[in-house]
């Protein structure tokens, strides 16, 4: 019977099954383009400098070969020092991972004060806030250097850490204010009346329905720090540096053979942090964002 059903049932109309294997066609076409510069990084940094010359740009490596890894990793030359990546890729986990919890902390924080205890003017100041998503780098680069200088803090990590707090703090208030604004003011004022004060409705309620919305900030913060360039060149330098700074050194540096296995290698390990956080997390990333976006 079931066959018979199934047999019955009306097939969609010839245009439309077109219709759809073209949309298919077009995006696999579009993925296809999108993922052909990945395809080219790693193939190439898998192939020898006689292979690369010889060969064709989208083949497969013949004789496949870490050495390119290997040295991208230890010893290539970032300028006048031949140390490899290394040393500058934990120099970018040693200011990331502070900035961006911190900066998620207190964009927590303040979300939580602009939308469950509400003060004169909270309105104003959030919009005030928001401006801080719309100054482009450039324009705090004077005024954050001479901020550095007065602290004692100017090219070191811990002046690197405070640039990115600072700058990130607009879009993380953003993030958590929108998100709380979702979460009903009932249970905040039961909690008030329960005799909860402010530090114990934000850690045992607020918190706790946060997890969403600090996947989304965490994920937009490490990415935005990790592939930050102009802070790290302004502010910091020698082997403070982070690594972007120094992949970009290696990639430029003109002395020698340009080795161009070693530069694929270098921007595959330049990658692999932000993209393994977007394969573990990415699916939370839209759902964060979204779940604030309708009251009730």
């Amino acid at each position: 019977m079931a066959d018979v059903a199934h047999a019955g049932a009306p097939r969609a109309p010839w245009s439309a099954r077109c219709g759809r294997w073209l949309i298919y066609g077009l995006l696999g076409l579009v993925c296809l383009y999108y993922l052909a510069p990945l395809y080219v990084m790693v193939v190439t940094s898998f192939k020898s400098l006689a292979e690369i010359r010889t060969g064709n740009l989208l083949a497969l490596p013949v004789d496949p070969t870490l050495e390119p890894w290997s040295k991208a990793w230890s010893s290539a030359c970032t300028g006048v020092r031949c140390r490899g990546l290394q040393g500058y890729f934990w120099n970018s986990v040693q200011f990331a991972v502070p900035a961006v919890l911190i900066s998620t902390a207190i964009g927590a924080l303040n979300g939580y004060v602009l939308t469950k205890w509400r003060f004169r003017g909270s309105n104003l100041f959030f919009g005030m806030l928001l401006i801080g998503c719309f100054i482009p780098f450039q324009v705090i680069l004077l005024p954050m250097a001479r901020t550095l200088g007065t602290l004692g803090i100017s090219s070191s990590l811990t002046g690197l850490v405070f640039v990115h707090v600072v700058y990130g703090i607009a879009f993380t208030t953003l993030f958590f204010r929108n998100y709380y604004v979702a979460i009903p003011d009932e249970l905040v004022k039961v909690a008030r009346i329960d005799g909860a004060g402010f530090w114990r409705i934000f850690f045992s309620i607020i918190l706790p329905l946060s997890g969403p919305i600090i996947v989304v900030s965490i994920i937009w913060q490490f990415t935005q720090v990790w592939n930050d360039f102009l802070f790290g060149v302004v502010f910091s330098s020698g082997e403070r540096q982070p690594l972007m700074v120094a992949l970009n050194n290696l990639v430029n540096t003109s002395t020698g053979v340009k080795e161009y296995n070693v530069d694929m290698a270098g921007a595959i390990f330049a990658a692999l942090p932000t993209l393994l956080v977007y394969i573990v997390a990415g699916k939370y990333f839209v759902r964060g964002l979204t779940a604030g976006a309708v009251k009730g």
